[in-house]
């Protein structure tokens, strides 16, 4: 819209208006966040082959996406994430990003899985090269490793990805831990994962517009 169009009569611009358009979130919902790399999330992410890297900076904000082969990034502790920098174009929109500004999230997917894995926190570049060395392939090191220190972790649920049908009839990995699964690991066992798996399909159908 540009200077000389009317303002919007229906822009949403308050936080009050905003609660007054949407249903508040269930308690569940607000509870699944977790703050370590527990054994069901280190799991998902060591199934995952693609992640889509956010990072914002002076010049914007930033989503770049980052692949390879299951588990190419690493935990190096419950707290630490490791995430090789492939080679690429070397704009380094996200590694300049983090130098000005350390706040990152990580969406992780994983082909044939309708939720998805995300990690909010903070990173640093080291171009240790130890570390280098331990995520080489094909005798080729990456340049630099970008280290996550975690600060929240969360499930989001598979409608997004059921909707756009973007897995088509692709199978789920044996490897990769069910929502339930990883919700009962996050809540402390707030919920119970196979009644909560199997109740999924039918309650994901009722809501998903």
């Amino acid at each position: 819209m540009d200077s000389l169009s009317p303002a919007d009569p229906f822009a949403v611009t308050t936080l009050d208006q905003l609660a007054g358009i949407y249903d508040p979130p269930r308690e569940l919902v607000l509870k699944k966040v977790t703050h370590r790399l527990e054994p069901r999330t280190l799991a998902f992410i060591a199934a995952s082959p693609f992640a889509i890297l956010a990072t914002v900076g002076p010049q914007g904000v930033h989503a770049t996406p980052r692949g390879d082969a299951p588990g190419f990034v690493a935990a190096l502790d419950e707290a630490t994430l490791a995430l090789p920098d492939r080679r690429g174009n070397n704009r380094l929109d996200a590694l300049r990003d983090i130098i000005a500004n350390p706040a990152v999230a990580l969406l992780f997917l994983v082909p044939g899985v309708g939720e998805a894995l995300r990690v909010n926190g903070t990173a640093r570049i080291t171009a240790d090269p130890a570390l280098r060395a331990r995520f080489a392939v094909q005798g080729k090191e990456p340049a630099t490793v970008v280290l996550v220190t975690v600060g929240e972790i969360y499930m989001q649920c598979a409608k997004s990805i059921m909707r756009s049908k973007l897995w088509g009839e692709r199978a789920r990995p044996a490897a990769a831990p069910s929502m339930g699964e990883l919700l009962a690991a996050h809540t402390g066992g707030l919920v119970e994962p196979a009644s909560y798996d199997a109740e999924a399909p039918q309650r994901l159908r009722d809501t998903m517009y």
